[in-house]
């Protein structure tokens, strides 16, 4: 089975939402979503999620999250292809499965963030005659969960710092130690996750966002200390949700069914599950006409 990819976890009768969960650095599809007690993945166990969300289809993405394939060398264009990557992938899933207009609701751990939200701030930007239709993940995006993503930092020797953390981790020791090219990567990579940052935010009205903290240190070898701090990963802005998880950054996404963050995730996403399609209906209304103005225009533009 590929590690890389769109892949369905559960199918409900007539979904009528897409949750889509895509992992962090060294992350992989089902083990970063799984119990190291019981073993069992809660997006897909049928006793967790696909009991909860009998309406809808649980999908998973998995991506290349080696660090050096994500924070190494021109990291700005890693990130940005990855998340290109992702709305080509999610974008063609749903049109095989003539579902373009279905609410999407994104889980993301950690830096897969990131990738995230710069595949949102790609797709909002595809309006071309050509390439419209990767504008659809843009449009059908209701909420986004953002477990343990680092988002603040005009500081960027901060958010270099998280990075190491991050790495630190997730990561064997023997890379950090062999590989003092990703070190020096790290600035870089900071800058980038602060123009990821950047580009977001005005998008962010459009969408229910719930951002989640570890609450827990991380051993990190030399010290313990929170990978990802509560300010960076759960800034204090209008209209949006914010929560603590009793766990450290590589656990906080793996849940058993009593877990008190578990039980925080699922009543969101029942709750907008619940929201979701009408608001969608509404916004694919709007932008279809956009979308067709922008064509008369085009078309006004040729012919003068």
């Amino acid at each position: 089975m590929s590690t890389y990819g769109i892949e369905e976890l559960y199918r409900g009768d007539d979904p009528v939402v897409d949750i889509v969960a895509v992992h962090g650095l060294n992350g992989h599809p089902h083990r970063t979503w799984t119990s190291e007690q019981s073993k069992k993945s809660w997006l897909s166990d049928p006793e967790m999620l696909p009991k909860v969300l009998t309406n809808a289809r649980i999908l998973t993405w998995g991506y290349n999250a080696d660090v050096t394939a994500l924070l190494g060398g021109t990291s700005s264009d890693r990130i940005l292809q990855h998340a290109q990557t992702l709305v080509a992938q999610l974008g063609a899933d749903r049109e095989i499965e003539v579902a373009e207009e279905r609410p999407i609701i994104f889980v993301c751990h950690s830096l897969g963030g990131i990738i995230v939200k710069r595949a949102l701030a790609y797709s909002a930007s595809r309006t071309s005659k050509n390439i419209a239709h990767l504008h659809s993940i843009f449009v059908s995006t209701f909420a986004v969960l953002f477990l343990g993503t680092p988002h603040n930092g005009s500081d960027k020797v901060k958010l270099a710092s998280t990075a190491q953390r991050i790495i630190s981790a997730v990561a064997p020791k023997k890379i950090l130690d062999t590989n003092s090219q990703l070190l020096d990567a790290l600035r870089e990579g900071s800058e980038t996750l602060q123009n990821v940052t950047d580009m977001f935010a005005p998008l962010m009205r459009q969408f229910h966002i719930f951002f989640f903290w570890e609450q827990e240190k991380t051993d990190l070898g030399y010290t313990k200390d929170y990978v990802v701090e509560e300010n960076s990963a759960a800034p204090i802005l209008d209209n949006t949700e914010r929560s603590g998880i009793a766990a450290n950054h590589s656990q906080m996404c793996k849940f058993e069914r009593t877990s008190s963050g578990y039980r925080t995730i699922i009543a969101a996403l029942l709750r907008y599950t619940r929201e979701a399609p009408d608001v969608i209906v509404f916004r694919w209304v709007k932008a279809k006409d956009m979308l067709a103005m922008k064509r008369a225009n085009e078309a006004t533009e040729l012919t003068r």
